[in-house]
């Protein structure tokens, strides 16, 4: 229970969760972001040799002519395969091992990894995450993806852990800039699931999607070679925030970019 309590403080606690964004938040704009993917920080080769593995399990068989078709069923694959649980502050072959024995992962981690998959099968992606502005310590924010569909010629909004699609009211999917200014204007709204073996949690949607005070920013300059690389060589139980306040410190992490909202309302 005190184990408990001592993680939760490092991962959730409010004043460590205000001083990640003090630190990593920049503003930004629609067109600032528009060419930035996570492919181009994290390489193929880049890329673990335990994720090629099971990824000639998930497409054994399998052959797409739609980057849509392929990219909703890697989703459904995690999505069947990962049970979920506690959040993992592991390198991300340890987090892929952990998720699919059924002992973890949140939404987070299962944005990261869908993020791998996506670089082995030469989909553009990106992740990005949601808050409160202002800061609503109730809320503990939401992570999620974003691919480049070549057919469509846009990026579009995926949820893999709820294995949903957002659209307007032309039934056109939905980016994630697309989706918030819809919604902040109360423009027609709808999403389906793709995954028929897994029930949608309405709830969690219209919480993590719907609210109006929600906040989307991009999450930029994630390199998972170099993250594994220290996580690797962390001592067990250092708390995940030394490694990223380390990083940050070497000029080797991650950032959050606004494009919609100035950062500055969270606080």
């Amino acid at each position: 229970m005190i184990l408990k309590k001592i993680s939760w403080f490092f991962k959730r606690h409010p004043f460590l969760y205000i001083a990640r964004f003090k630190l990593l938040s920049k503003n930004s704009s629609i067109e600032d972001i528009q060419n930035y993917s996570y492919n181009r920080v994290n390489r193929k080769t880049d890329i673990p040799a335990y994720y090629k593995t099971v990824n000639s399990q998930i497409f054994e068989d399998c052959d797409f002519n739609s980057d849509l078709e392929l990219i909703k069923h890697l989703s459904r694959w995690l999505q069947n395969h990962i049970k979920g649980g506690r959040g993992l502050s592991e390198s991300s072959t340890e987090a892929l091992k952990i998720m699919l024995s059924g002992e973890g992962g949140v939404c987070s981690d299962m944005a990261q990894v869908f993020n791998n998959f996506c670089v082995l099968n030469n989909i553009e992606v990106r992740e990005w995450g949601n808050t409160r502005a202002p800061f609503d310590k109730s809320y503990g924010g939401h992570s999620f993806n974003e691919v480049f569909v070549k057919e469509l010629n846009k990026w579009v909004l995926i949820d893999v852990s709820n294995g949903i699609l957002f659209y307007n009211g032309k039934d056109e999917p939905l980016s994630v800039v697309e989706l918030y200014q819809l919604n902040r204007k109360n423009h027609p709204i709808s999403y389906k699931s793709f995954n028929h073996e897994k029930e949608t949690n309405k709830k969690n949607i219209k919480k993590n999607y719907l609210n109006p005070e929600n906040v989307p920013f991009l999450i930029c300059n994630y390199s998972n070679k170099t993250y594994d690389y220290y996580l690797n060589r962390t001592p067990p139980r250092t708390p995940i925030f030394v490694v990223h306040f380390m990083l940050y410190l070497l000029g080797k992490s991650y950032h959050y970019r606004f494009p919609l909202d100035d950062y500055r309302k969270i606080f």
